[in-house]
């Protein structure tokens, strides 16, 4: 990840689903998977699909140690 991009992704409040997955690590499809499953609330505009970043942190840390690949493990936030 380039600096230009790490500082962008420190100061943005919300992030589009390619950069939801920069910053988690979780692959764009997993992240719409959890997206259709509902486990994590969007806001959308249009075809949009913005992630605010409390809400990637609060996932992650609800989610540590889970499967996230497996639709009844993950909890929602």
């Amino acid at each position: 990840m380039t600096e230009h991009i790490q500082n962008t992704i420190q100061t943005k409040k919300a992030f589009t689903v390619n950069e939801a997955s920069e910053y988690t690590g979780i692959g764009r499809n997993n992240l719409r998977k959890l997206i259709a499953w509902q486990k994590i609330p969007v806001i959308r505009i249009g075809n949009k699909i913005l992630i605010r970043s409390e809400v990637l942190d609060q996932f992650l840390k609800k989610n540590e140690g889970h499967n996230l690949k497996n639709k009844y493990e993950v909890i929602a936030v």
